[in-house]
């Protein structure tokens, strides 16, 4: 019997004995960088997965000839994964037969469970397309030894028939394969014997003469992988055979058992939808959705799925009339290092302005015939509605990729970077906590198989559809149609004084504006706003908020608000939202009405200075506007201690800069900055008493204009002495419905 003490010098052994058969002809499994690894693959055209569909049957037989040869390569690189991880087969189980095993020989059987059964069946496979494929190419070479376009009598369709019909061992192997999993995790964790094997498989020579540490358990993910990439193979390789080649018919029964084999096989498991990583740990699905991609000065829609250690973006490509849809790579970035940065998108030009206004008018009319289509029909889509609705689709997508929205700069630690724009802070808000989480694990990057990542997002994708209203069902019943108003009055909850701003959004169609925010509050711990917000709706159903700092635009916290069409609210609620640690109260108001067509002209802000204070009071729809507040708060938080405040004239250019206002209940601080109750008096008496205007029907006599400023000093002099003065009313009163 063995002893324990040899088990090390039988696996060192093997090791060796593997290593001199397999450097030499086992192909890198690990990328370098992030695009080095590939340098045939570009953003517009790639080899995988969108493989174009050649038009004669020469390009398709030549197509064909190098699918077959990407096939040959594909299962050497598989075959040695499988005979790497049969490697401490043999010294495992000798080692089960001493008195300290490694592992018992049921453990061993476990782990072990049908590999040995799919090393045959794939080298049988790769023994006899490479015996079919030596009559045509020089397979050392790469070069043609005869016209490629006279590989008609080249059949392998048979191959795939038959090893279509051995798939079956794969299902042993996969009903297997968590309790292998368990066994490495357990004992990798309990053994430190186990540990070296598992965590340090096999160091291989890859292209760039680095050398690449394999673990147990992403070995052990290999044949789950390789099982569906056998579909995506015979579809390929049956889109680029001609209908009158002889292995048209068989390849198209093989592709039938290959997808009949899939779809026996538990898509909800849990080892199809990950990806077992160098530490143990899963590749899983956190989020996805669809964003929009700035690149060489345009703009695409992007599909963008996070997995717990990438960023994959792909473009989603509809096939023609009844092929599912398909995607393909653009890039991937490892969370690992990921920095972000967002912010705004500046405003656009006025020539911008003005087709974003005119393509909304258009949207608007296009839902109105859409709805009257699907009306006169009784909810069956006509022609006539299709046509409309894809208009209308393409509308929404060129608003969606042209409107101003929230950039979300990307940069990788190797100096790649990639720009988004996603269509709500709300999301973007969504993205950035969900990538940092990610970031907070740490989890090891492995290098994804993309053939089979990007073909599997079709599946795993949790949006089923691009982000368009005109694709969802339309629900007038549970959607909301008219105008919310919201007034945020304040907020509390905030760890240091800052100015910050609320930021408004709904969902709906794109036809109006969906976003609105309030003016940046004065420095404080408990920021006042007061101000309304009006947003016109059409179909929207949540409505969100979020507090932002002004200092590096620091998202503070957000809340999504579920909009109830049945709860009408004809007077003003008042409620207090969380969003997180902060709590912000508002008062909210739903209108529904019909809605009229959008302004063709783009909207223009009003202006505040230079108007009268009543009409921007009116345009802010409070009393006191909030430009005057704002000052207020900014002299009593930094001018109180200023000799001569409101009386000694500043600069020009501070004047235009910070146009402050005043503040009086300042004479608590005389002392320092000598303004008694007569000086506060003698400056706002004329100011807050002007004069009666003098009527145009009446001779009234004229005003003896010193005699009226004395009067107005001294009648402000006597106001600022009454204690307990009221509270200024800077608001309307609202009539409020209180909640329950």
């Amino acid at each position: 019997m063995q002893s324990v003490d040899n088990f090390h010098l039988v696996l060192t052994e093997l090791v060796v004995e593997e290593n001199g058969v397999m450097d030499s002809e086992y192909p890198p499994d690990v990328f370098g960088d992030e695009t080095d690894w590939l340098p045939s693959i570009t953003e517009e055209v790639a080899a995988f997965p969108d493989t174009p569909i050649c038009k004669s049957p020469e390009e398709m037989l030549d197509r064909r000839l190098q699918l077959l040869k990407e096939i040959l390569i594909s299962e050497e690189t598989y075959l040695n994964e499988l005979k790497l991880l049969l490697m401490p087969l043999k010294a495992l189980r000798a080692s089960a037969s001493t008195s300290q095993p490694v592992l018992s020989i049921e453990q061993v059987q476990t782990v072990f469970y049908q590999l040995p059964e799919l090393l045959d069946i794939h080298t049988e496979f790769h023994s006899s397309l490479r015996a079919k494929l030596e009559l045509y190419l020089d397979l050392e070479l790469g070069l043609p030894l005869i016209p490629q376009h006279d590989n008609l009598d080249l059949f392998v369709g048979d191959l795939f028939i038959k090893f279509v019909s051995q798939l079956g061992v794969y299902r042993g192997f996969i009903d297997n394969y968590e309790n292998a999993v368990e066994i490495v995790k357990k004992c990798t964790q309990s053994d430190p014997r186990f540990r070296t094997i598992a965590q340090s498989m096999k160091s291989t020579k890859g292209s760039d003469n680095s050398r690449v540490m394999y673990t147990f358990e992403a070995l052990l993910y290999k044949p789950l992988d390789r099982v569906t990439k056998t579909t995506l193979v015979l579809h390929d390789l049956l889109k680029h055979t001609p209908a009158d080649h002889h292995d048209s018919a068989v390849l198209q029964e093989a592709l039938r058992v290959s997808s009949s084999f899939l779809s026996g096989v538990n898509e909800g498991s849990q080892c199809k939808t990950s990806v077992t990583l160098s530490r143990g740990e899963r590749r899983q699905l956190v989020r996805d959705g669809f964003v929009v991609e700035v690149f060489d000065g345009g703009r695409s829609l992007r599909h963008l799925f996070l997995y717990t250690d990438l960023l994959l973006c792909v473009k989603l490509k509809y096939g023609a009339m009844g092929k599912q849809p398909h995607y393909r790579f653009c890039w991937y970035m490892p969370i690992a290092g990921l920095r972000m940065n967002w912010a705004a998108e500046q405003e656009a030009s006025a020539e911008l302005q003005l087709k974003i206004s005119n393509m909304r008018l258009k949207v608007f009319h296009l839902r109105r015939e859409f709805r009257q289509c699907m009306k006169e029909k009784k909810g069956s889509v006509s022609r006539a509605a299709d046509r409309c609705r894809r208009k209308l689709e393409a509308c929404e997508i060129w608003l969606l990729t042209h409107k101003p929205s929230f950039i979300l700069e990307l940069h990788s630690p190797s100096s790649k970077s990639h720009t988004i724009h996603l269509h709500s802070l709300y999301e973007l808000d969504r993205w950035r906590e969900a990538i940092n989480n990610c970031k907070a694990e740490e989890v090891e990057t492995v290098p994804p198989d993309l053939l089979s990542l990007t073909n599997s997002c079709v599946k795993l994708r949790m949006t089923q559809r691009l982000p368009l209203c005109c694709l969802k069902p339309d629900d007038e019943e549970n959607s909301m149609c008219g105008s919310v108003c919201v007034i945020v009055h304040s907020a509390c909850g905030l760890e240091q004084p800052v100015s910050v701003y609320v930021c408004v959004e709904v969902d709906g169609f794109e036809i109006f504006e969906r976003r609105a925010q309030t003016r940046l509050s004065s420095y404080s711990l408990m920021p006042q706003w007061d101000q309304e917000l009006v947003l016109k709706m059409d179909g929207a159903q949540q409505l969100y908020l979020l507090c932002v700092s002004q200092s590096e635009e620091n998202i503070l916290g957000r809340a999504m608000i579920q909009l109830n069409p049945a709860d009408v609210l004809t007077k003003w609620k008042k409620m207090s939202v969380n969003l997180g640690s902060i709590e912000v109260m508002l008062s909210i108001k739903y209108s529904p009405h019909l809605l009229e067509p959008p302004s063709s002209a783009p909207l223009q802000h009003q202006p505040v200075f230079c108007v009268l204070i009543g009409d921007v009071a009116r345009q802010e729809r409070v009393l006191v506007p909030h430009i005057v507040r704002a000052c207020v708060d900014e002299v009593e938080r930094r001018g109180l201690e200023e000799e001569g405040i409101y009386r000694i004239s500043g600069a020009s250019n501070e004047i235009q800069a910070l146009k402050q206002a005043f503040n009086t209940r300042l004479q608590k601080r005389e002392e320092l900055n000598k303004m008694s109750l007569c000086n506060l008096a003698t400056v706002f008496g004329p100011t807050l008493m002007r004069p009666p205007a003098a009527s145009l029907d009446q001779c009234t006599p004229p005003v003896d204009i010193s005699q009226e400023v004395e009067v107005q000093v001294h009648a402000i002099y006597l106001y600022l002495q009454i204690p307990n003065l009221p509270e200024a009313l800077i608001t309307q009163p609202l009539d409020t419905e209180e909640d329950p």
